[in-house]
């Protein structure tokens, strides 16, 4: 069964639009808990423009008394620490030591991901972050384009689960042929499938568009999803 993590961040940049304590970013979790989803996502940036530090803490204290509930922090691992108390995000990631890292190449400028990692190209500066993962005993998960000939150096660098990039898929998503466009995510998730490695998904995934890619993808073990 595919399981369902609800990333926070929009909450956050509602409550932050007001500079308030509402909408709260844990009353959220615990919607979406007690309807059903089995992870909590967030996304904290060196701006903290949404999600905060101190929201990344409370939600590890919150999260506590679920503990069937996964904790998924996402994010660039090569931001460093910043003036507004953001401690970089490797060290929150050893502070924090949650269910899982998802590993994502955006700038700080971006308004939203919009793109995976090049494997081929950055192994070098995965590697050793990986290996702090390992050491730390949290599943690495790497934001990776729908690319099966990426697999291979993926299984090397022994990361553990990828997440397909969906924003391609929803953007040319079409009600009428809803399998269009699915062959390279599902080529993409038989190679990590068959090498061991678990396969995520996420980005601009919804209501409409998502049925069809559970369907399509038999070896999806997670989405991702906000707003």
């Amino acid at each position: 069964m595919t399981l369902l993590s609800v990333n926070l961040n929009k909450v956050a940049l509602l409550r932050n639009s007001r500079d308030t304590v509402i909408p709260s970013v844990i009353d959220a979790a615990k919607t979406c808990i007690d309807c059903g989803a089995r992870g909590i996502t967030v996304h904290p940036r060196p701006d903290q423009r949404h999600i905060r530090v101190s929201d990344v803490y409370a939600l590890k204290t919150f999260l506590a008394d679920y503990p069937d509930v996964e904790f998924n922090i996402e994010g660039n691992p090569l931001e460093g620490p910043q003036a507004n108390g953001y401690p970089g995000f490797m060290q929150l990631i050893e502070a924090i030591k949650p269910d899982q890292c998802t590993l994502v190449p955006d700038d700080p400028a971006q308004l939203t991901s919009d793109h995976g990692w090049n494997i081929n190209q950055n192994h070098n500066i995965l590697s050793p972050i990986l290996e702090k993962l390992q050491v730390w005993r949290i599943r690495s998960s790497v934001f990776l384009d729908a690319d099966p000939s990426q697999i291979p150096l993926a299984q090397k660098l022994g990361i553990q689960r990828v997440e397909l990039y969906t924003g391609p898929y929803a953007e040319h998503f079409d009600p009428q042929q809803p399998h269009k466009g699915l062959t390279d995510y599902q080529e993409t998730a038989r190679a990590a499938d068959q090498v061991g490695i678990g396969v995520n998904a996420g980005h601009d995934l919804n209501l409409v568009n998502l049925p069809s890619f559970v369907a399509g993808i038999p070896a999806l073990k997670e989405v991702s999803i906000g707003h």
